[in-house]
């Protein structure tokens, strides 16, 4: 018997997997590609990218307030509360600055005093003051303290340095007590030298000074015999002017820094 041959039609319904088949083959290997694309990042195009996200969500916050054109009226002041905190008033210095300021007033504040206590020997220019922000300095004749040649003071002097030391008293100064002589010479048995004099003269006022109530631990006695003189030797009025006794007074209190 001979086989009945397969119409067209049959054959062609047979054969449709193949269509689907292939479809889903073509879709795979889209699939791939797709996978493959996505897993290959271009660093360089990626690392712009996520910078500039950064840069975005970082950026500082921008007024969205609209600029006003034209004339705007004042704002009004609101009124002071007294739930409102004042400002913190600035202090005044303080330290090392501070301190040598306070000093130095406090020293203007002693020239003040012997200006006053002196002040008709002051007019008359037998007794000097000189002053600036870190010393004092009393220029005192030593007629008004020594007889010629002699350093015990005689009995003005006494009323001298009470008035000295009424100012120099409660105080932490240093006080240097310096004596001068002219160019004469002298030699006795108890000065040898206008050193010995100069010196022992400058002692006598710091004795006095304790005397009166002066810490002795701020007080020192210096000669410097016919040297230093302000004035030439030559003539009365300098060799006068020369014979003296100087009390610096320090703004601070170490006495081996009390220096002009």
């Amino acid at each position: 018997m001979r086989r009945r041959r397969q119409s067209q039609e049959d054959l062609h319904n047979k054969e449709r997997w193949l269509i689907s088949y292939a479809d889903f083959i073509t879709l795979l290997f889209a699939f791939f590609v797709v996978m493959y694309s996505v897993s290959s990042v271009n660093q360089g195009k990626y690392k712009v990218l996520s910078e500039t996200l950064t840069g975005v969500f970082n950026a500082p916050q921008r007024s969205i307030n609209p600029i006003e054109v034209g004339e705007q009226p004042e704002p009004a002041v609101a009124a002071p509360s007294d739930d409102v905190i004042p400002p913190p008033v600035a202090e005044a210095p303080s330290g090392p600055q501070q301190d040598a300021e306070s000093r130095s007033e406090a020293l203007r504040a002693m020239a003040d005093q012997l200006a006053l206590e002196f002040d008709d020997l002051i007019n008359r220019g037998v007794v000097t003051l000189e002053t600036n922000d870190r010393w004092l300095a009393l220029n005192l004749p030593n007629s008004l303290l020594f007889s010629s040649g002699d350093a015990e003071p005689h009995y003005d002097a006494f009323d001298v340095i009470r008035k000295i030391a009424s100012v120099l008293r409660d105080r932490d100064n240093a006080v240097k007590v310096e004596g001068f002589t002219d160019n004469q010479p002298i030699s006795t048995s108890r000065f040898p030298s206008n050193w010995e004099l100069s010196s022992a003269r400058a002692a006598a006022v710091v004795r006095m000074l304790t005397m009166e109530g002066v810490e002795p631990e701020r007080l020192a006695a210096v000669g410097y015999g016919r040297f230093q003189p302000v004035a030439r030797n030559d003539t009365d009025e300098g060799r006068r002017r020369n014979r003296r006794v100087v009390l610096l007074i320090s703004r601070d209190a170490s006495v081996r820094g009390a220096m002009r």
